[in-house]
């Protein structure tokens, strides 16, 4: 009995160790492409060199009205202003994963409270919303306030900064795949810094942020607009660049 409990203590000893050492990590393979170069704005908040800007402060060049007509805002002083009752803004370009910056400010005077204080969105492929709100000393419901995947996820914390004072939304987003059924098997994902705060760590997008209903997803393409939403408000926004991941 000694015996055979000494040949299979040394069994598992000899075991452990191989299954030890199949597991000790090996070379990894070297890149076979160099990372591209790509140059860095001044600042942090300043386009890199493979940044599409989307909004230089001059004109709406690169957006259309939901309609595909022109886009109806009002540009002046380097920002572009929700005309309210104009409809929403949707870029002429289309996007998958994208690393996204914009800016944008409240109105100063305060009108409202909840969801009619400075409300907007930023809709990522024109189905999912990162909420644009005046969230400074407003309460509401908490996956709606400012930096909420709209209806789904509530931000880490509340960054807001005072109304009319510019504010800063960093995005990196990862688009949906569909199969070829249209049955999602992988869904978008978005972390978000707002000022500079991290508020969505890399989060899973449900579905389309609606207001009224259950997130779903439904299948579209792989690259799709992003648009600005007109929500009554004149939410101002600038300093919109975009890179393409």
């Amino acid at each position: 009995m000694v015996g055979r409990l000494t040949v299979t203590a040394s069994i598992v000893v000899v075991l452990a160790a191989a299954g030890a050492q199949s597991q000790e990590p090996g070379p990894f393979p070297a890149p076979k492409a160099e990372p591209a170069i790509v140059a860095p704005g001044k600042t942090s908040a300043d386009p890199p060199s493979d940044a599409i800007v989307l909004f230089n402060g001059r004109d709406l060049s690169h957006w259309r009205g939901k309609d595909g007509g022109a886009a109806k805002w009002k540009v002046r002083d380097g920002y572009v202003e929700v005309a309210p009752g104009a409809g929403d803004i949707t870029t002429t370009d289309k996007f998958g994963d994208v690393q996204l910056h914009i800016e944008w400010a409240t109105p100063a005077v305060v009108k409202g409270e909840g969801q009619e204080r400075g409300n907007s969105g930023v809709f990522l492929m024109d189905r999912y919303e990162v909420q644009v709100l005046d969230s400074y000393d407003n309460k509401t419901y908490f996956h709606g306030q400012a930096g909420s995947v709209y209806k789904q996820h509530a931000p880490l914390v509340n960054a807001s900064r005072k109304p009319g004072e510019w504010q800063s939304y960093d995005i990196v987003f990862h688009a949906p795949r569909f199969d070829d059924q249209g049955k999602v098997i992988d869904r978008a994902r978005v972390t978000v810094l707002h000022n500079g705060v991290l508020i969505q760590n890399n989060v899973e997008i449900y579905g389309l942020t609606y207001n009224d209903r259950p997130a779903l997803y439904i299948a579209h393409s792989a690259e799709e607009p992003l648009h600005l939403q007109d929500h009554g408000n004149p939410v101002r926004y600038r300093n919109i660049w975009i890179r393409k991941l």
